[in-house]
């Protein structure tokens, strides 16, 4: 049962809901947002080219889910598939009923092409591929809009910003999200839910000020009854109700995703939660990628261990100089959050490691596909940041050069 008020519900009967990278994640998520939303609100699931989009699982419309050998499919959605020759970020409406060649080939007329403004879009591709996909729809982006992103690693937000909206005036409100569900795909729109986690999101400030946050400073209750609440964002009668719609709307929606554990938090508990995930992806990924293995084969033996807890240290010195307080120039170990302490990551990457044993990192599966690594968004990342805090990262500088060299050697070359 949907936790989604039905007069919240009623009150987006006209908001359509994007979806962009239909990974595993992806597909988990619109098939989850399928099923919560009745069939007058639109799922558009956002392709890149017609050619991607022609499947019989496209032809359908259809996402399979499948958890512990038992499926469940959703169908109904909306396609579109990046227009390459629109310079307004158009995408044109799949026609399932053109054959593969066909879509290929298919020159849109005016009728198929939709140019309108993106109210909300859930990003859930690699964190290389986002800001590519973003420069085609921007011009469908409006500062009414909601981007929620939904990947890897960290530092995203900010290329975005500094890439595309530089404008603050101009600029989406983005939600940023941590997730722990591990999933894999079994074909096209066929999605394993191999782990189940759950996801813990945040709204980024406000350029104009506007404190989503408000109820978690009402010092009229015990700290653990405060929540964050829609009224927050805004509400009917707010003079700048239009300008927040969406993302009341669209928190609203996560908020109604049981399936997944979504959960609203304040956003500096999401930044926690994604630096834990962080840290974990940055040992788990990288070392999948090099030595062929899936999750499960990692640190059943010393050598991997002492690995494990070499980059753990190296990330240590710029956890603790994120802790409140503590001057760039005078930090001190022993000050980061209990949850980015040296035994709970390692707890964490073992429970981790235990839970997707089956699963192969989405990094071991690119170097396979010869496809890009989010190497330098997570790894990449935390060398950047050693940087500005005159942190040495010697251990994960060694791993980011050896995925690279790992994907300049074709992976079935014999000598």
């Amino acid at each position: 049962m949907s936790s989604l008020a039905p007069e919240e519900l009623n009150s987006i009967s006209d908001m359509r809901f994007y979806v962009l990278g239909l990974g595993p994640i992806g597909c988990l998520l619109a098939h989850n947002l399928r099923s919560v939303l009745p069939r007058t609100h639109p799922v558009t699931l956002i392709q890149k080219t017609a050619k991607q989009a022609w499947t019989p699982q496209n032809a359908a419309a259809k996402i399979t889910v499948e958890n512990q050998g038992v499926r469940q499919s959703t169908d109904g959605f909306d396609i579109e598939v990046f227009d390459k020759h629109s310079g307004s970020g158009g995408g044109v409406r799949f026609n399932p009923k053109l054959s593969r060649e066909e879509s290929a080939g298919f020159t849109p007329s005016d009728g198929d092409l939709r140019t309108e403004p993106i109210e909300a879009l859930f990003i859930t591709t690699k964190a290389h591929s986002t800001a590519p996909a973003l420069s085609h729809l921007a011009p469908r982006l409006t500062s009414r809009s909601t981007v929620v992103l939904l990947q890897n690693g960290m530092g995203l937000y900010e290329d975005l910003v500094q890439r595309i909206f530089r404008n603050p005036e101009s600029r989406p409100h983005f939600i940023l999200a941590s997730n722990t569900h591990g999933a894999w795909l079994k074909s096209a729109f066929h999605v394993v839910h191999a782990g189940i986690g759950d996801i813990t999101f945040g709204i980024v400030p406000d350029s104009r000020k506007r404190d989503f946050e408000t109820s978690m400073a009402d010092e009229s209750k015990p700290l653990y009854e405060r929540s964050l609440v829609l009224d927050d964002i805004t509400r009917p009668d707010d003079p700048s109700f239009d300008q927040y719609r969406s993302l009341r709307h669209t928190v609203a929606v996560l908020q109604s995703l049981d399936a997944l554990g979504c959960k609203w938090s304040p956003v500096a508990d999401v930044q926690l939660a994604m630096r834990k995930k962080l840290v974990v992806n940055a040992i788990v990924n990288p070392l999948t990628a090099l030595l062929g293995c899936r999750n499960g084969g990692l640190f059943k033996d010393e050598s991997s261990q002492n690995m494990m807890r070499s980059i753990e240290a190296d990330t240590q010195l710029w956890l603790d100089s994120l802790a409140p307080g503590v001057d760039k120039s005078q930090m001190s170990v022993g000050r980061v959050p209990k949850e980015l302490g040296a035994d709970a990551l390692e707890r964490e990457v073992l429970r981790v490691t235990h839970v997707t044993r089956g699963n192969m990192s989405s990094m071991l599966s690119d170097v396979r596909k010869n496809n890009p690594t989010e190497i330098d968004f997570l790894n990449g990342y935390l060398v950047r940041l050693g940087e500005q805090y005159n942190i040495p990262m010697p251990v994960n500088r060694a791993l980011i050069q050896l995925v690279k060299m790992r994907c300049s050697i074709p992976i079935d070359q014999t000598f």
